[in-house]
């Protein structure tokens, strides 16, 4: 079974992934319901939000199993994150790539994927959001571009998701200034409300 290529900026995309800091997170509605959603567009009976760490996937949503993460070895996502393109799988029997597979040849009898790259707005493939089938099969062009929006969406989540973050950590550092200097601390908040208005 042939390792998919490791991305030349995988250095800085692993960075990347951390600083959304979603890697072991509790479920979140707007992830479980974009990976139900997967499934009921594409028809098939699984649908993962998948996360490619150093070493493994992990599903921050699944629909349609109990797992929860699989050796990056093994993953289908993984082949996503060099190109950061939808990547098809309507056989994956006949693939080379996943014939002799864990995932193909086991217990799970997956035939059919197809992942849309969850892209970051500065070009870092984190994983993807994926369907997939015990039977091969095609899905269509219409599809193809539902699961790509539902990428798009996901992305758009992780980032408000990190802009609160942020915020909520400027406020507790001007509420930790206003304590001990009350003068630098309106200081602070101007320019800090000065550089959100910009």
């Amino acid at each position: 079974m042939p390792a998919a290529p490791i991305p030349e900026n995988e250095s800085s995309r692993l960075a990347t992934l951390r600083h959304y800091s979603i890697l072991d997170s509790l479920s979140q509605p707007e992830f479980d319901d974009a990976s139900a959603l997967a499934a009921l567009i594409c028809g098939t009976p699984v649908s993962l939000v998948s996360l490619i760490d150093q070493d493994r996937q992990w599903f921050k949503a699944a629909t349609g199993t109990e797992l929860t993460e699989t050796p990056r070895s093994q993953s289908f996502c993984a082949h996503t994150l060099t190109t950061a393109k939808t990547l098809i799988v309507p056989d994956a029997q006949r693939d080379p790539r996943f014939a002799d597979n864990p995932l193909v040849t086991g217990a799970s009898h997956i035939r059919f994927y197809a992942g849309a790259p969850l892209v970051t707005p500065d070009g870092h493939a984190l994983g993807t959001l994926c369907v997939l089938d015990s039977q091969p099969r095609r899905i269509s062009a219409e599809q193809k571009a539902a699961l790509q929006t539902l990428a798009r969406s996901l992305i758009s989540v992780m980032e408000l998701g990190l802009r609160t973050r942020e915020l909520q950590g400027s406020n507790r550092v001007l509420e930790r200034i206003s304590l001990t200097d009350p003068l630098t601390a309106v200081g602070n908040r101007l320019a800090f409300k000065q550089r959100m208005e910009e």
